[in-house]
């Protein structure tokens, strides 16, 4: 495990782990949520996410961009973009919009041109698989190439299945296990 790794759980474990009852996306009730926007907007947090995320998606070759639906995806594509271009990386990042814009140019998709080219979606924290899902099918209306989906926690509440039985490969940074709940 490395360095950063180990310091992200335990960010994620003592600030962004709450315990009580909670309702899920999946309408599922739980007795822990983790509300990873506690650690992802946190000036202390935010470069091990890009560094523990770089580090996941490193094997896929020729990734152009990394990002998913917003607002969960946001800090994580902001994490990846900067920590990758200290490394020398060129990933750029996207948002997608959860409908198209009333306005303006109408767009689902901001940020650069990714038709013909290969993204991650990323999610920060999955339950349904539903938010990348919905993130992939707006990236391949604009002709990206959908390489692959990288979560930050995995909640083992069967996303992994729901996005690999839809073709794509999933990654996931850290379990339930790494923090203790499982």
């Amino acid at each position: 495990m490395t360095d950063a790794r180990q310091q992200l759980i335990e960010f994620i474990s003592a600030e962004a782990v709450f315990h009580g009852d909670f309702t899920l996306t999946s309408g599922k009730k739980a007795t822990y949520y983790v509300d990873l926007r506690k650690v992802s907007l946190d000036h202390r947090v935010a470069p091990l996410i890009g560094q523990v995320m770089i580090d996941l998606i490193a094997p896929v070759p020729d990734v152009f961009a990394v990002g998913g639906l917003t607002m969960g995806a946001d800090p994580v594509a902001a994490a990846i973009l900067h920590q990758g271009a200290a490394r020398g990386l060129t990933y750029d990042a996207f948002v997608v919009r959860k409908e198209p814009k009333d306005h303006g140019r109408g767009k689902q998709v901001e940020g650069p041109d990714l038709a013909g080219k290969r993204v991650i979606v990323l999610e920060d924290t999955s339950t349904t698989g539903g938010s990348p899902l919905k993130a992939a099918e707006a990236l391949e209306k604009v002709g990206a190439i959908v390489v692959g989906v990288a979560v930050v926690v995995d909640r083992n509440t069967g996303a992994r299945e729901i996005i690999e039985k839809a073709g794509y490969p999933y990654f996931a940074a850290i379990g339930l296990a790494d923090l203790g709940l499982e």
